[in-house]
């Protein structure tokens, strides 16, 4: 393994054009001075920093890619294109349908005038040390770019795979949008259980005017993976973006979402699930920047957690002074199945301008005991009343998803967690 180290870092740099080798050097100036975050900080509460980024390394080549997951292949049935990045080298990229669709290596080594367009500011300003480390050493990933007009009808798939136990996997997802276009990405994470590793994924973003666009994240790191994931999306007038999440795995998987409404008349929906059990953690850490007039967001996030797992929701809408006539919602509903289990929802809300309409709303609960009731008298046993309840409360999001070829696997890894959750209760 290589250590995140200068020596690693100015083998990385030595091969990227100027402009590259510029903005990993902000990256890499941040990694070596930053601390490793803290649960005193506002934006790691709740949470235990159970990974030392001195103690693991960039592997030096790629492990052997896991088999094909027939389950989101077969859901998704014909493809626009389909990529595979194993611990963070891009090892195939098949299809493109009229878009760019490659290896992020090959187009930052291309020196392409959109690409650096998209990285044209550089690290973000709220860099933390695992962000950073990403910027500095980060060496590959998937381009996707959408040109002016564009209408792509199937979807891409991206697969980030982590295979090799004890290193750091640095995957990047750039996606960039032109004025008019419309497509739609899948992205699926995923390790083998009992395989210990960080996987720290970067991904933005970047639409033009009038593009309709939907990104779906489908996360199943294994059991023992650690996941940080950074996420940056800018809309632009009258876009239409959909974010769409499904957290089932990792020991600890974390999400930073934060999107930026940037052009007047832009539309964003942020719908995701989640479901913790055995010892997860689940933190997302979500940011919505209304930053332009008559623009509009929704995010509604349902979860669960049993046996001893825990949750974390921090969420903020921002209404820039400049964003008037602003309409921003925010919802996060969370169901605690057992005992040893916690959920945190800490919504809020800052409004700058005076002529808005935003509003937020947050649950933390058991089962109903009321709607248990009801299903008992209609000769349902407590434990298939319950489960009806939980496949209810889920069913509410993965009915709203953009690709609804994903609610019959979604559906079924989330039952298998609650029927495990119950099997290991009684």
């Amino acid at each position: 393994m290589l250590p995140l180290n200068e020596e690693t870092f100015q083998g990385i740099a030595a091969s990227l054009p100027a402009w590259a080798k510029t903005l990993a050097e902000g990256g890499f100036e941040a990694f070596d001075t930053l601390p490793m975050p803290s649960p005193k900080e506002e934006n790691w509460r709740y949470v235990e920093i159970a990974v030392d980024l001195d103690a693991v390394g960039l592997p030096e080549s790629p492990g052997d890619a896991m088999p094909k997951d027939r389950r989101v292949l077969e859901a998704l049935g014909s493809l626009a294109g389909h990529a595979v990045n194993v611990d963070g080298a891009t090892v195939s990229v098949d299809g493109s349908e009229g878009a760019v669709f490659t290896s992020l290596a090959e187009a930052v080594a291309a020196n392409g005038e959109a690409l650096r367009g998209v990285y044209r500011s550089g690290p973000p300003a709220d860099l933390d040390r695992f962000s950073a480390a990403h910027h500095a050493f980060g060496r590959d990933g998937v381009y996707v770019h959408l040109p002016l007009r564009n209408v792509v009808e199937r979807p891409y798939l991206v697969e980030f795979q982590v295979v090799s136990p004890g290193i750091v996997a640095l995957p990047r997802l750039t996606v960039l949008a032109e004025d008019g276009a419309e497509g739609s990405v899948v992205l699926h994470c995923r390790s083998p259980h009992g395989l210990a590793a960080v996987a720290i994924p970067q991904i933005e973003v970047v639409t033009g005017d009038d593009v309709r666009l939907d990104l779906t994240i489908v996360q199943e790191w294994g059991d023992a993976t650690y996941a940080v994931t950074q996420q940056r999306m800018v809309s632009g007038r009258d876009a239409g973006l959909g974010f769409t999440e499904a957290g089932i795995g990792g020991c600890n998987a974390r999400l930073h979402l934060s999107i930026d409404l940037e052009g007047q008349g832009s539309d964003v929906r942020v719908l995701g699930l989640y479901f913790g059990d055995r010892n997860q953690t689940l933190d997302y850490r979500y940011f919505m920047n209304h930053r332009a007039p008559n623009t509009t967001s929704d995010m509604y996030l349902k979860g669960a957690v049993g046996d001893t797992a825990r949750s974390v929701f921090t969420g903020l809408i921002r209404i820039d002074p400049e964003a008037q006539k602003s309409d921003a919602l925010q919802t996060n509903r969370n169901l605690v199945l057992s005992e040893g289990a916690e959920a945190h929802s800490v919504p809020n809300l800052e409004i700058l301008a005076n002529d808005v309409r935003c509003g937020h709303g947050s649950a933390v609960g058991p089962l109903d005991d009321e709607q248990r009731h009801y299903l008992m008298s209609r000769g349902l046993d407590r434990t298939r009343a319950d489960r009806l309840q939980v496949k209810g409360f889920f069913e509410d999001v993965l009915v709203r998803y953009p690709r609804a070829e994903l609610e019959p696997p979604l559906r079924e890894a989330v039952m298998a967690k609650y029927d495990g959750i119950v099997e290991r209760g009684s």
